[in-house]
């Protein structure tokens, strides 16, 4: 992979990691209800999720989501079905106002926001099929494709860092402005109505799309 090819990759990458999904829709909602620091663990599940798309992709198994409408269909109904089900719970969500600094809150743990963020990716197979159309172009078939994989996950990786670590100070910052319960209230319920629109669409994507 030369180097010019990376740099495109690189570009293309931040417009990836940016553009609103169910990702930077959970990255927000944490933000919102733990702060920075707490709720930043949600990326590392989505990132977890984000490699393994990545490996599916690289072994070839993302080629039976393109060629399978019943695996593709199973994957999606899981991923819209969770979706949902995360949107009916943020908007039911307590509306007293969060605190941030640590604490011996016991309702907080980061290994649920990891799970959490990890299971958002890997039933999202548009994410999947997404990455296979855009991943091979990238590659350069006369070389290891090993290291390009590692390289392009690495890139990716990077960039989502960054993109859902801006998502969720953005988050965090509005929750130290307010604390009305009522405007809380409505950006919950506002949130949980962005999980559940994410899990709508996803319901209405094709594997032929």
């Amino acid at each position: 992979m030369s180097f010019s090819t990376w740099l495109a990759f690189f570009a293309a990458a931040w417009a990836i990691s940016f553009s609103p999904g169910p990702g930077a829709i959970s990255a927000m909602a944490s933000g919102l209800k733990y702060g920075f620091k707490r709720g930043y663990w949600t990326t590392a599940g989505l990132l977890m999720g984000l490699l393994i798309q990545f490996l599916v992709v690289a072994v070839g198994l993302g080629a039976l989501l393109t060629t399978s409408e019943t695996a593709f269909n199973i994957i999606k109904w899981l991923g819209a079905g969770y979706l949902i089900y995360l949107g009916w719970k943020q908007f039911r969500t307590d509306a007293a106002p969060v605190t941030v600094q640590a604490n011996n809150n016991t309702a907080f743990r980061a290994r649920d926001l990891i799970l959490r963020g990890c299971l958002i990716n890997i039933t999202n197979p548009k994410g999947t099929v997404f990455l296979l159309a855009v991943v091979p172009q990238f590659l350069d078939p006369t070389q290891a494709l090993t290291l390009q994989y590692v390289i392009l996950a690495a890139t990716l990786c990077f960039t989502d860092l960054v993109a859902m670590g801006c998502y969720t100070t953005l988050a965090a910052r509005i929750l130290k402005l307010l604390r009305s319960p009522r405007h809380i209230r409505w950006l919950n319920r506002g949130f949980g109505a962005m999980f559940i629109l994410a899990g709508t669409v996803l319901a209405s994507f094709s594997h032929n799309k």
